[in-house]
């Protein structure tokens, strides 16, 4: 396996050596992946639980994948339901609403789809948008579309980490921020 150079932070009490990836030339990222990381799910859930606890919602809401796990520790640690907007169709998902963004992490367009058993359960709520990482903000803009078709409010947005413009986020409920490295 390549050594690669890595980022140290502290999160939620806990630790983690968070691996460089080039996405384009000259500018690499800190990668955070909290798939099968139950110790740091369960701390971060906790961290953003304190964090959101003025926060007035009903129910929360994140996309595929890797935020999984963080919205089912925060949907304990809360007693709030949460839904997942999936990244592909499938024919049991009936009428679905579809939004369409750009993925920092592949580059490459990235659909999200509320399936059809979830929507009246959105419609008329005020929701928290949990996500990893909110670099460009573009699966928030996904998000927030979805919730608009749905009849949904944005209550709140959450995440472990931003990245990038540190203004631009600091509307987020976030544990830590991320630089870019730039060469």
């Amino acid at each position: 396996m390549t050594k690669r150079e890595t980022y140290s932070v502290e999160i939620a009490g806990i630790k983690r050596d968070l691996r460089l990836f080039e996405i384009k030339p000259g500018l690499r990222i800190a990668i955070l992946n909290i798939l099968g990381d139950t110790e740091l799910v369960q701390a971060c859930a906790r961290g953003l639980a304190e964090k959101v606890k003025d926060v007035d919602f009903n129910l929360i809401v994140t996309a595929e994948a890797k935020s999984i796990p963080l919205a089912h520790a925060l949907s304990v640690e809360t007693r709030k339901p949460y839904i997942v907007l999936r990244k592909m169709y499938k024919p049991y998902m009936g009428d679905a609403v579809k939004a369409e963004t750009l993925s920092i992490t592949t580059g490459q367009p990235q659909v999200l789809i509320l399936d059809e058993k979830d929507k009246d359960a959105l419609e008329g709520k005020k929701v928290l948008l949990v996500d990893d990482v909110i670099s460009t903000g573009s699966t928030l803009q996904g998000m927030r579309m979805i919730l608009d078709k749905a009849r949904a409010s944005v209550a709140g947005e959450a995440a472990i980490f931003t990245e990038g413009d540190r203004a631009q986020w600091m509307h987020i409920h976030a544990l830590g921020h991320l630089p870019l490295f730039t060469d």
